[in-house]
Parts: structure tokens; C-alpha cells; sequence
């Protein structure tokens, strides 16, 4: 199971890149392994400014429908477009251009509440 040092994480599964005020979120490799396939990514947040741990979207696989959740506090300034034709870019690299949306942090002092790599091994049982 691949979990980069270089990222933050979740308890919901979504793996988070910090640069300077934006960030970049994604689910893990473990979560794209639990829900199998993935067929469709839908993200009907774009734009708007959500509290941490609100729904921003939805993941859907052959099995299942999983919502997604805001891991930080702020504005949805991006959507990975290219999941809407390659939905399984998540499944194949899910930690580059399986990434989903970008974020304007609202909270600085939110990051510090996610989970190191070695934390969210903790969660998996990795």
C-alpha cells in the first residue's frame, strides 16, 4: 500500500498536499482498493466555500456510492475535469492525476489537526 511521506491525511480516506495557501485533495490508495473500481467522480462544489468535514462530492464504484469530505475549511477553486472522462485515473494514480479538487485554505490552524503518514498507517493497519 502506498502511503507518501510528503502528504497529510484523513480519517475519511483523502490524502491532502499543502503549497502555500491551496490545497490539493485526493483519496488514498487504500480507499480507491476498498471501493474497487471507480466509475464516476462528481464534484458539484466548484466555487463554493464549505466548513471542514462537509460533503464537497461523491465517488461512485461498481459497488458503491462513498461521499467525499472537505479535510479543510475554505473555497473549492478546482476540479480534476479529467476524472470526468477517466473517473479510473483514481484507481490507477491516485496520488497524482487521480487528484479530485484544489482548495483555498480558509484556516491555516486546520492542518495541523490531519493525520501524519505514519498516524494514517495507524488507521489502515499498514
Amino acid at each position: 500500500m502506498n502511503i507518501p511521506s510528503e502528504l497529510k491525511y484523513t480519517k475519511d480516506h483523502e490524502w491532502v498536499k499543502i503549497d502555500g495557501e491551496v490545497a490539493t485533495v485526493g483519496i488514498t490508495d487504500f480507499a480507491q482498493g476498498e471501493l474497487g473500481d471507480i466509475v464516476y467522480v462528481e464534484v458539484e462544489t466548484l466555487d463554493e466555500t464549505l466548513d471542514k468535514d462537509e460533503v464537497f462530492g461523491t465517488v461512485e464504484a461498481v459497488k458503491t456510492v462513498s461521499d467525499l469530505f472537505l479535510p479543510l475549511s475554505g473555497e473549492i477553486i478546482e476540479f480534476n475535469e479529467s476524472l470526468e472522462d477517466e473517473p479510473e485515473k483514481v484507481n490507477s494514480d491516485p496520488y497524482g492525476e487521480g487528484w479530485m479538487i484544489k482548495i483555498k485554505i480558509a484556516n491555516q490552524e486546520e492542518v495541523a489537526s490531519l493525520l501524519s503518514d505514519a498516524d494514517y498507517k495507524e488507521v489502515v493497519g499498514a
